[in-house]
């Protein structure tokens, strides 16, 4: 048993489709014909006995006529009589009460069994030298005989009838077994072609890259269909995440690059004659310490969008009040920035009813991202305008923050929440940034099931619009 069962685990799922849909097809097939043929059988002999019977009927009428007097010499003369009923394969005898027989016709009837008396019940199916035969007998009393009547059938024609049926059902079960295993690999090999041209893709993905696609039939809409679609749909995910792993290393070794390479040149000014010259030494230490604090603030930026793209992401459950929030974080920007002007437009309608359930940190965070690049990006007019206001149909929050700056080129609007992505880099290089702001804050509102998007005119405004529902 466990030998068979290895044998199948080790089969191919084609082998094992055609094995099980010729089981289950010939299994039908053995079914339907068994029925058959015991429906037909039974039919068949079903015929036989009321043939038997109406030969009875017919001698039994013969031998009741009341106009003769019917006795032991009636019935020896009957014999013309019976002859001419009597039908192929057929005997009929009439015995007394003794058992001794009085006439018998036979047709085609071997001469043993004629003068042989058998011993039966009413009906009975007998075999005698390997031959089915059909015994019908019953009493016969009339005021000048006692005895009986035995109408015996040899049933040659049902036999050859039965055994012509059942090689005609076993031919057609040993075909079914053929054709169900021939139709089992047919439709083993259609079913499973999809499957096959998705192994063949993983086989090239593994030997040429993550460029490779199962090809799709537009007019095939089954289940084997969508696993494909859906498997082109992951290879699409996958190629682009590795793409933007990719990018993601070559921004970040680049980022790290700048700031090591001027680290690097300052040590070696210091080194070859910088350290004796107090001026170029203090030049040389606050050039140095400015590169650390951006590497110390890239890592950081870096560390945290890598926490908002893991599973460590805890969204907050307490319920807040943005607009306290944003008071505090105006508060916070105005004394480090006091020569910015900062416009709270406060438009929640409901006073009472104005709490929002996301952590006050997150929302902290996202308004300091979103201020502090309206911030960096101003230029003469030295205005930021934050707007809050929610809406009571589709029970969210809308946060607007607008600067009067360089503005973003309509090419670019789609790109500033990727990371390391700069839309002037060598003046977001010299005010600090590094790209990552935005892509955190954008992380941080995909959380709450929010959304971000910004709208812009260069060279006059941008503004940044965040949604973010109420109900997680």
């Amino acid at each position: 048993m466990n030998g068979i069962k290895r044998f199948y685990g080790h089969l191919p799922i084609r082998w094992k489709l055609a094995l099980w849909s010729s089981i289950v097809l010939f299994g039908l097939f053995a079914t339907y014909n068994s029925l058959q043929y015991y429906v037909l059988n039974s039919w068949m002999m079903d015929q036989e006995e009321r043939h038997i019977k109406e030969k009875m009927n017919e001698v039994q009428n013969f031998f009741a006529d009341p106009s003769h007097l019917i006795d032991r010499n009636s019935i020896i003369n009957s014999s013309r009589f019976l002859e001419n009923i009597v039908e192929a394969d057929e005997l009929i005898r009439i015995m007394d009460r003794n058992g001794n027989l009085i006439v018998g016709v036979a047709n085609n009837f071997s001469e043993e069994i004629i003068v042989s008396p058998i011993e039966s019940g009413d009906l009975e199916l007998v075999l005698i030298d390997g031959k089915h035969i059909l015994i019908y007998r019953r009493p016969l009393i009339t005021p000048g005989f006692v005895g009986y009547v035995e109408v015996i059938r040899d049933l040659k024609t049902y036999e050859r009838l039965r055994g012509l049926i059942f090689l005609v059902t076993f031919s057609a079960g040993m075909g079914a077994i053929l054709l169900s295993g021939l139709g089992g690999m047919i439709i083993a090999k259609q079913l499973l072609r999809p499957i096959a041209a998705l192994t063949e893709t993983m086989k090239r993905i593994k030997m040429r890259g993550l460029k490779e696609r199962v090809p799709l039939d537009a007019n095939q809409k089954d289940e084997v269909a969508d696993l494909s679609r859906m498997f082109n749909e992951m290879m699409d995910d996958v190629e682009l995440s590795f793409q933007k792993q990719k990018q993601f290393v070559e921004d970040a070794s680049h980022e790290l690059r700048t700031p090591i390479a001027i680290l690097e040149g300052h040590l070696s000014l210091l080194n070859r004659w910088g350290k004796k010259d107090p001026e170029v030494l203090e030049e040389s230490l606050k050039a140095s310490q400015q590169e650390v604090e951006r590497l110390r603030k890239l890592v950081l930026e870096l560390l945290e969008l890598t926490r908002l793209e893991s599973d460590q992401f805890e969204i907050g459950e307490e319920e807040i009040d943005p607009v306290t929030v944003i008071e505090k974080t105006i508060a916070n920007f105005e004394l480090v920035h006091p020569d910015f002007k900062f416009v709270f437009h406060n438009l929640v309608k409901d006073k009472k009813n104005n709490s929002l359930r996301v952590a006050e940190r997150h929302l902290e965070q996202l308004l300091m991202i979103l201020m502090d690049n309206g911030i960096k990006y101003s230029q003469d007019k030295k205005l930021l305008e934050i707007t809050a206001e929610t809406n009571e149909m589709s029970k969210e929050w809308v946060f607007r923050i607008k600067d009067y700056g360089i503005g973003i080129p309509k090419e670019d609007i789609e790109k500033i929440f990727d990371r390391f992505y700069r839309v002037d880099k060598a003046r977001s290089r010299a005010k600090g940034g590094h790209g990552l702001g935005l892509s955190i804050a954008q992380r941080i509102v995909s959380h709450y099931k929010g959304n971000i998007k910004a709208e812009s005119k260069e060279e006059q405004w941008t503004e940044v619009i965040v949604t973010i529902p109420n109900v997680i």
